[in-house]
């Protein structure tokens, strides 16, 4: 992102290219601009063709009529300025107006932003009074925008993805439900299953040193890091390079699709791991090491149903189009994913389960999925 005020920036005497021809359009109200926004955002995940999203402010919004005037201002300017490809809108409503730019060249980004940045500038200054001028900020947002693989996870543009970052209004009492659901099934179930617990956190605890919780930091949603819970099912202090490799194969889609029984299946996953304990291999196997994670869902980390969160060097070798499963819902314990092929799917379809969740979500299809779920578990045990 480049944050800029409009007084602070010299034009050059011989801009690059005149390319933001004259055309006038209707600019688009918040609801439909942020839509065209997740649509452009979509578009460019398939033809990876970048495009610019540009933000204009006014000034402050405690002097609303002053900041009217200086954004109407800036509203005429932009719409004799820029391209009739280009789109136009509030992405506040009479707070902060949006351009969105389609159809740049990749791999220049700074010269396209100069072109851009010289263009608007000119016009701007062209048309606005000094003091207007020093008001205006204006900041620049690519799309794909790298993300911040380091330390949260978050996108590094949080402008580009206002359609996920802001509740929509009209699912606010579906989620509401959602919580409550979740609420009240983690408790539930973490109290029918508390003498289960205790039994397997004494196996661990007699079968191998270690802690019985294995900790481990995820990526849930909206690129929030918090601490995943699950029963040890390893040896301790390991060395995570053996899953790190597999998993950048498995998400590029070169991992091996390996045997998994007489029957012939296959499932793309580590197998015959020598880290994994005695125990360990019969927790896996009946799913009994997620139990722990009612806990998340009981804090609001994660929930009953949705994607599986996934470790930040996971995150890390996501292409642009993956990243949704992690902002679209909160993670979960079971989802579309594990009552669909679990393993046995590749991870492309995997992402393409979790975004088709999203997309349907409802209480009722949570419901279906926790009913399937150990019919799931059941035919993977066996």
């Amino acid at each position: 992102m480049t944050l800029l005020r409009m007084d602070k920036i010299s034009t050059p005497a011989d801009p690059l290219l005149d390319w933001l021809s004259a055309g006038a359009r209707e600019v688009l109200n918040e609801e439909t601009f942020r839509r065209m926004i997740a649509i452009e955002r979509k578009r460019t995940e398939r033809s990876q063709e970048p495009f610019l999203l540009m933000l204009l402010e006014g000034g402050s919004p405690q002097s609303s009529e002053r900041n009217g005037k200086v954004l109407d201002d800036m509203l005429s300017v932009l719409l004799l300025s820029i391209r009739e490809t280009d789109v136009i809108g509030w992405y506040k409503d009479r707070a902060i107006v949006g351009v969105m730019f389609t159809g740049l060249p990749r791999d220049e980004k700074a010269s396209t932003l100069n072109v851009i940045l010289n263009k608007v500038s000119t016009a701007l200054k062209a048309q606005l009074p000094s003091e207007q001028l020093s008001q205006v900020k204006i900041s620049f947002h690519f799309f794909p925008d790298d993300w911040d693989h380091d330390n949260s996870g978050r996108p590094s543009n949080p402008s580009l993805y206002p359609d996920l970052l802001t509740p929509d209004k009209n699912k606010h009492y579906l989620l509401r439900t959602k919580q409550v659901m979740d609420a009240v099934g983690s408790a539930v179930i973490l109290i029918l299953c508390a003498p289960l617990l205790l039994i397997i956190a004494l196996a661990i605890k007699l079968s191998s040193k270690g802690p019985v919780l294995y900790r481990q930091q995820r990526v849930g949603q909206y690129g929030q890091n918090f601490t995943f819970l699950k029963f040890r099912s390893m040896q301790t202090d390991n060395d995570n390079s053996v899953h790190r490799e597999y998993v950048t194969k498995l998400i590029s889609g070169k991992a091996e699709h390996k045997l998994f029984d007489e029957n012939g299946e296959g499932v793309y996953k580590l197998t015959n791991d020598k880290r994994v304990t005695r125990i360990g291999k019969f927790l896996r196997k009946t799913s009994l090491d997620e139990l722990p994670q009612l806990m998340n869902v009981l804090k609001g980390d994660m929930s009953l149903v949705g994607p599986r969160p996934p470790i930040p060097y996971e995150l890390a070798a996501y292409q642009t189009w993956h990243r949704r499963r992690v902002l679209e819902v909160k993670p979960g314990i079971t989802g579309l994913w594990q009552v669909n092929g679990r393993n046995r799917i590749k991870f492309d379809e995997m992402v393409r389960l979790d975004l088709q969740y999203a997309k349907s979500w409802s209480p009722w299809l949570d419901v279906k999925i926790l009913m399937r779920t150990p019919g799931a578990v059941f035919r993977g045990a066996c």
